[in-house]
């Protein structure tokens, strides 16, 4: 059978990276694909066996592609610090691997949040990316801040898998408030190296809100309660502000000249 190789890419995750890594013990190599953290992940990655690789954060898509070539193996397992695999889905990817009819799989991901599994929202089966690929398979844009882009190299046509690994995307509401910021930044970045002409406050806003409905209406997120509302919420205020704070990189608003001020004295 084919050997696989699981990389986990992570950042300050020292309460996540344990869990993480126990649900690949059964892979040939684990690596982690660490970005500096200022917390103790490193050393609990390697406590747990994981061949820590320290890559410098500039951006995710050259994050992925470096944390690919430090794998050994001819497949990968991609995996983020969030996310967990179950026995279902080792057991079919480990099937899978026995004779692989495709370069690169689509896996399945279910969200829990708020102490439920989401069903609608966009967040069920989640195929955001292939997860499963032949180390070379699967290339992704070096520049890309966030969201990032690839491409499969593959003659063969992309597989899907069935049983789903399980991520849990916000450990609280203060994690989803903290993503909002970070991801608008980075999508702000990205409108810019993508040449975009500049846009209004009322573009931003527009945008904001078809992200909400597109969400919360044509999603089904309203089906999901609290946490689909919620969802929606975040998905406005992330694109909102990532459009935003693209305005204010090319406004370059400035505060006003404040000249130095000295005592008048009187004669």
């Amino acid at each position: 059978m084919n050997k696989v190789s699981v990389y986990i890419i992570a950042y300050n995750e020292a309460d996540k990276i344990q869990d993480a890594i126990r649900s690949v013990l059964w892979a040939d190599e684990i690596v982690v694909a660490d970005s500096y953290s200022q917390d103790n992940t490193a050393a609990l990655a390697e406590e747990m066996g994981a061949r820590v690789v320290q890559i410098p954060f500039q951006g995710f898509g050259d994050l992925r592609n470096r944390a690919m070539a430090a794998c050994s193996h001819d497949w990968i397992f991609s995996l983020d610090s969030d996310e967990r695999c179950t026995p279902e889905a080792r057991d079919e990817i480990l099937d899978c691997l026995r004779n692989p009819q495709a370069d690169a799989y689509y896996i399945p991901r279910r969200n829990f949040f708020m102490g439920r599994w989401i069903r609608y929202s966009g967040f069920y089966p989640d195929y955001r990316q292939p997860q499963l690929f032949k180390k070379g398979a699967l290339v992704f844009k070096e520049d890309d801040p966030v969201h990032e882009e690839f491409t499969v190299v593959s003659g063969r046509p992309v597989g899907y898998l069935h049983h789903a690994i399980w991520q849990y995307p916000f450990k609280g509401l203060g994690e989803i408030m903290h993503k909002a910021n970070k991801y608008s930044t980075l999508g702000a970045d990205k409108l810019a190296l993508g040449g975009r002409g500049n846009c209004s406050l009322w573009t931003a806003l527009a945008h904001g809100a078809w992200s909400f409905c597109h969400m919360y209406f044509l999603k089904r997120g309203i089906l999901d309660g609290w946490p689909g509302f919620i969802i929606a919420l975040y998905n406005f205020e992330g694109t909102f502000y990532k459009y935003a704070k693209f305005h204010e990189l090319r406004s370059q608003w400035s505060p006003p000249p404040s000249p130095p001020l000295a005592r008048i004295t009187k004669e």
